[in-house]
């Protein structure tokens, strides 16, 4: 899995480096807000117990750990191992495990259920990462997609430009890690608009797409259910 634009082994140190602030991180560039959205993502996941879930580019295992706490049988997976690291520390009933996004070791239909959340805009080539997590998630199964979108519309534009261009750049300064979080602006803006993920889930074998904007519009939740074949 590459970020494309830096090479897979740079964005994967990145990620090894930042581990330790990561989650401290999340919470102050979120107003703590990050475990809210990913209440709602697991929401229209629809699992429960008896379910088989598997959390993608997991990270410090937030999401895996609401799917969790659902009654799901949850796998999450990462191609950071320090990331991985504190997801153990922080959960042992869950599977954490490394792997590559663009080729998940799992076989078709193991899961039913596959999230991501704010790890898509890492995967090195967009449409394969979500080929990988339908083709893993039984016909009839979802796959959710949390991320962070750009505002289109002042006022709103306006301050998340300035957010992301300037607080969020100056927050990682002191953090210790400015590369980091100069990478962080940068694969916002790469991202898909909502309308546009949604017809790539699509042609990654989704259909249903539906989202839910929240946060003024700054972070959208996709959900697609998996078709036959």
């Amino acid at each position: 899995m590459t970020s494309g634009t830096l090479p897979e082994g740079q964005v994967r140190a990145m990620f090894d480096r930042i581990a330790g602030v990561y989650d401290v991180m999340n919470s102050v560039m979120t107003a703590g807000l990050h475990h809210r959205w990913r209440r709602r993502a697991v929401d229209l996941a629809a699992v429960g117990p008896g379910s088989r879930v598997l959390d993608v580019a997991t990270g410090t295992g937030d999401l895996a750990i609401e799917a969790a706490s659902r009654g799901a049988e949850v796998v999450g997976s990462d191609f950071s191992e320090g990331m991985l690291v504190r997801a153990r520390q922080k959960a042992a009933n869950i599977r954490f495990e490394q792997a590559d996004a663009m080729a998940l070791p799992y076989p078709d239909d193991a899961f039913d259920a596959a999230t991501v959340g704010f790890g898509a805009r890492n995967f090195g080539d967009l449409e394969r990462g979500l080929r990988e997590m339908a083709r893993v998630v039984r016909p009839g199964g979802r796959v959710v997609v949390l991320e962070i979108t750009t505002p289109t519309r002042p006022p709103l534009s306006t301050f998340f430009s300035l957010w992301f261009d300037r607080v969020v750049p100056l927050v990682g300064r002191l953090a210790g890690d400015p590369d980091a979080y100069s990478y962080l602006p940068s694969s916002v803006k790469r991202f898909p608009q909502p309308a546009a993920l949604a017809a790539t889930m699509q042609r990654a074998g989704m259909r249903d797409l539906r989202w839910i904007l929240t946060a003024g519009g700054i972070i959208a939740i996709h959900v697609g259910e998996v078709t036959q074949g």
